[in-house]
């Protein structure tokens, strides 16, 4: 199935009229969108007084100017031509004339065939970034949008260590997370962990046959590798029993049931859900050991949760929605015993929520799941960060929720992104074919370090500050990679590109920043003032305005990726907020202009764009350096 296609199914949250987020507005304007509606409206005016028409502002279709020409607003006239009676050129004329004779606000203009191309006063400019430095850092972004707010992603299973789809998927919930809550929405970040089930018991039953007594401390590695090493082991010799029984002659989908190792493995599930002593006592260690090398790993790539969910915790509860739709007579029970739901009336199927022996399944506990994050937190978005695999699987989950009747049902939305994929083809964990997590982040950081050394950019700094540069270049880059990518986009991964640190990549934003606050040392010491009063300024350079309308897009940049949930949005601003800042530094002079109120001007420019850099990554989970 489609994903785009699949996720269309989930009301969007954002959507004008969806009852239960916020209202209907998509979001509040911000100093550009402000600017771009009182321009409307003086077109409105301006038709009004030139063809004695009236045109609503709203039904005017105004368009940033294309970068070939000037100006920074662009109104089409072909949609004016029937009601106005005349030529689209006529009317761009007409109008352009009418608003720089009467508009102080308008400076010029020009006609493009169908397209009036506006030019906005200097003056109008520097109003609009002096309301930009009197904003204090942190100010929200209204949208209109939910306002109680859980975001669940990481969601592990406790039988292998963390890999590069899970970086995509830790790396894409948290900045979602970070970007709704520069929305002033209160925002939960939640982590299920997936620590019971087949899985799981497949690596505690290798260990109990392979493992002699080894531990993490005695192996010399990280509690989640040990895990994944006795999953990959259990895998290995599940597949040589399968080969054996087809070589008695038993067909494969009947030797994969009846594989001693796999009837082995449903036992101990079964055990472990009556509570088996010696079954429960080794989960317990095995899990231990996997929390561990867990939380390393996310504070190496810093990401964080402000509450945990045990699939082991909320299974029971999930049982317990199992039975209450029975009673309800919306699910019903086969001959086996095993619990179903007929679904095809919503365009899926019948959906399996209990294995015949009483164990639950996947659904089981995520019905369970669903009601304890909406009675901890009562919230009106739920966002589950799920690869687009799972879209059919996110479907049900709506489907059942909504026959039994619950009033959360609406409020999940499934942020269904791209899985990665190697050069190689697919990675697959019981195979062992998987980029670690651990590894690949290793690897980036010692390119950055290579990189950085090569430019000769560290002079000063001690060793654990260049440890730390490295460190925060290295993780920068893999994050961008992964993140300046539309999530609902499949991707590749390509390592050698990944680690490259120039280009469209989080180095160079980071360079960026860097840079400036060098300049603004330099500004610091030689006196000068970052707070002059800038209207006096005579006029701008072309640079100076297009970074001026840059920075008073923030606003509506954070608006537009968490309307869409896409941090890619952030991350392509960041960029060209970045490019535009090095256009303008080799073409004006800063500390060397000797014109003093420009100078302080063009000091406060960079000051500024340095913050919105530094707002724009932060809200991706990347750092940026005061030096490099």
């Amino acid at each position: 199935m489609d994903p785009a296609a699949a996720s269309a199914t989930f009301a969007h949250p954002f959507s004008a009229g969806q009852s239960g987020f916020g209202g209907a507005s998509l979001y509040i304007p911000h100093p550009v969108q402000e600017l771009e509606q009182d321009i409307k409206a003086a077109l409105s005016a301006a038709i009004q007084q030139v063809f004695g028409a009236e045109v609503p502002a709203a039904q005017l279709t105004i368009q940033p100017t294309r970068k070939e020409f000037a100006g920074s607003f662009t109104l089409v006239t072909f949609p004016l031509t029937k009601a106005l009676g005349k030529g689209p050129e006529q009317i761009g004329q007409a109008l352009g004339e009418w608003l720089t004779a009467h508009d102080a606000r308008v400076s010029g203009f020009n006609v493009v065939k169908g397209f009036l191309n506006l030019e906005i006063a200097d003056a109008e400019w520097l109003r609009l970034f002096a309301q930009l430095l009197q904003r204090p850092d942190g100010t929200p972004v209204p949208t209109g949008g939910p306002q109680d707010v859980v975001v669940e992603y990481s969601s592990p299973n406790t039988n292998k260590p963390l890999h590069l789809g899970h970086l995509r998927n830790n790396f894409l919930g948290y900045s979602v997370a970070q970007i709704l809550k520069a929305t002033g929405a209160t925002v939960t970040k939640a982590n299920l962990v997936n620590d019971r089930g087949i899985h799981i018991c497949k690596s505690m039953l290798a260990y109990q046959y392979y493992g002699q007594g080894e531990t993490p401390q005695s192996a010399g590695i990280k509690g989640d590798h040990l895990a994944g090493k006795y999953y990959v082991l259990f895998e290995k010799h599940y597949r040589e029993q399968i080969k054996q029984l087809e070589a008695e002659g038993v067909a494969t989908d009947v030797a994969k049931k009846q594989a001693p190792l796999m009837l082995e493995a449903q036992t101990m599930l079964q055990q472990w859900e009556q509570g088996d002593e010696e079954v429960i006592t080794l989960w317990k260690q095995m899990n231990g050991w996997v929390y561990e090398g867990f939380d390393e790993t996310y504070t190496t790539i810093g990401v964080d949760f402000d509450q945990y969910y045990y699939e082991s915790g909320t299974y029971l509860l999930g049982k317990e929605r199992v039975e209450e739709g029975l009673r309800k007579g919306v699910f019903f029970k086969k001959e086996n015993g095993s619990v179903w739901v007929d679904l095809q009336e919503e365009g899926l199927d019948e959906k399996l929520l209990l294995r015949a022996d009483g164990t639950s399944v996947y659904i089981t506990q995520d019905l369970g799941t669903a009601e304890l994050k909406y009675q901890d937190f009562g919230y009106d978005l739920s966002v589950y960060v799920i690869a687009d695999e799972q879209n059919y699987h996110m479907q049900v989950l709506k489907a059942v929720l909504k026959k039994l009747g619950k009033p959360y049902a609406d409020a999940i939305y499934h942020l269904s992104y791209g899985m990665v994929d190697l050069p190689s083809g697919k990675m697959k964990s019981r195979e062992g074919t998987v980029v670690d997590a651990d590894e690949l982040v290793r690897e980036v950081v010692e390119a950055a370090k290579a990189a950085t050394l090569e430019k000769g950019k560290i002079e000063g700094l001690s060793e654990d500050e260049q440890a730390q540069l490295f460190h925060t270049l290295g993780l920068g880059a893999l994050k961008y990679y992964l993140l300046k990518v539309d999530p609902r986009k499949r991707m590749l991964f390509n390592p050698e590109e990944s680690v490259q640190l120039e280009g469209h990549t989080g180095p160079f934003i980071q360079y960026s920043h860097a840079r400036i606050a060098q300049l603004r040392r330099k500004a610091q010491q030689l006196g000068i003032n970052e707070a002059l009063d800038f209207t006096t300024l005579p006029a701008l350079e072309k640079t100076e305005r297009e970074m001026v309308e840059e920075l008073a897009r923030y606003g509506s940049v954070v608006a537009e990726a968490a309307r869409t949930f896409s941090p890619a949005v952030v991350a392509q601003y960041a960029y060209d907020l970045a490019k535009a800042y090095n256009r303008f530094y080799a073409e004006v002079q800063v500390i060397g202009e000797p014109d003093t109120t420009k100078q302080s001007f063009r000091v406060a420019l960079s000051a500024q764009t340095a913050r919105t850099i530094k707002a724009s990554m932060s809200l991706l989970g990347i750092e940026v350096p005061e030096r490099m």
